[in-house]
Formats: C-alpha cells, sequence, structure tokens
C-alpha cells in the first residue's frame, strides 16, 4: 500500500466556518460553540483512493484574524492546494476572499511554478439571509483563478465532502504531471463540482 501525503490551507476571515468544515469533514462532526483558532490549528484525514494507495490529508486551518496575517508565508509553504471559505450571509467575508487568494499566489506556489488550485467555498447555504448572489461567486472564480466553487452548509453536512473530493482529484491531477508521481496516477480529465438534487445547495461547475 502506497501514501500520498497533500497539505491543504484552510484560509478566509474569521467566523465563517473554517474550524467547523475541518471537523465535519474529518469526524462528521458540528460543534455550535465557536472557538477562535489562535494561529493555525492541524488535522488529518486519511482516504482509501484505490485497492493500492492511500491519501493522508493534513489540513492546515489558519487562523482569520488580521494579526495572525505576517504569518501566513509560513503557514502556505508546501501547500499543495488551498480553499478559501466565506459566509454567504455577511457580504465583507465574501468581497475579502480575494485578499485572501492574492496573498496565496504572492507568497505561493507549486514545484512547477503554477498557482495553487484554491477551491472557493461559500458556506451557510441553510439560511435564507444570504447577502451575496451566485452570479458574483462566478465572476470571482473565473477572475481571481479559483479551480471551481460550490455552496456548503457545514450545519448540515451538505456539499462537503463533494468538495472535498473535487479538491483532491484536482490535487492527484495536477501532482500526477510531477517527478513525485507515476504516469499511472494520471486522470484523464479534471472533474467538475456538478448540480446534485433540489433540496442540496446549488453549485457551480465552472473550471475558471
Amino acid at each position: 500500500m502506497t501514501e500520498v501525503l497533500f497539505k491543504v490551507l484552510i484560509i478566509g476571515d474569521p467566523t465563517v466556518g473554517k474550524t467547523s468544515f475541518v471537523h465535519r469533514y474529518v469526524n462528521n462532526l458540528f460543534r455550535r460553540d465557536y472557538k477562535m483558532t489562535i494561529g493555525v490549528d492541524f488535522a488529518l484525514k486519511v482516504i482509501k483512493w484505490s485497492d493500492s494507495q492511500n491519501i493522508k490529508l493534513q489540513l492546515w486551518d489558519i487562523a482569520g484574524q488580521e494579526r495572525f496575517t505576517s504569518m501566513t508565508r509560513v503557514y502556505y509553504k508546501d501547500a499543495h492546494a488551498c480553499i478559501v471559505m466565506f459566509d454567504l450571509t455577511h457580504r465583507p467575508t465574501f468581497q475579502n476572499t480575494v485578499k485572501w487568494k492574492e496573498d496565496l499566489d504572492q507568497k505561493c506556489t507549486l514545484q512547477d511554478g503554477t498557482s495553487v488550485p484554491c477551491l472557493l467555498l461559500a458556506n451557510k447555504s441553510d439560511l435564507s439571509n444570504r447577502e451575496v448572489d451566485q452570479s458574483e461567486i462566478e465572476e470571482v472564480c473565473k477572475e481571481h483563478d479559483f479551480v471551481g466553487w460550490t455552496e456548503i452548509s457545514v450545519k448540515e453536512g451538505l456539499m462537503v465532502d463533494e468538495a472535498m473530493r473535487f479538491l483532491v482529484e484536482e490535487m492527484m491531477a495536477k501532482h500526477s504531471t510531477l517527478d513525485d508521481f507515476s504516469e499511472s496516477l494520471r486522470l484523464s480529465s479534471s472533474p467538475t463540482i456538478r448540480p446534485s438534487a433540489q433540496d442540496k445547495p446549488q453549485q457551480s461547475g465552472c473550471k475558471c
């Protein structure tokens, strides 16, 4: 059994649900109490990718408070992918996603010099008091070179696993072209996040 290790960053403004996202994905639990992340928290998720291969995801939950941003260069080092998260019910967190993406692009690249694959996640889709339209998210996704976006609800567990599966496949497709991976890992095409059942949040299949 072979193993591949990927480092995934989770970034965005405070209170958008980054820590809850990690808990939901790793442990399938939702915590109602908010505990501010100090600096960075870590979590590990092991995925059985095939009969002969496991994928280890090292998830870096990075604090959104401005006083910690001076450390992001250290936290970003050697990252393979990134999630930028915002709160659909709080517009400023959406506006700041561009700042987070630009900070990442300035401080971190892959081994081949290209940008780190970055997925845009719109949290709290279970709430009705949204302040951001899907057309706006689509525009930001395309203009700032995100690999895709989707609405999620960490509270309800909607589109959390699907979003991470999409990102893992992006990483596998990207890194299969590097010397670290064999030709057998190469994927024929990059997947998209497609619309699901009506009771789940709508999402984009944009390939930016």
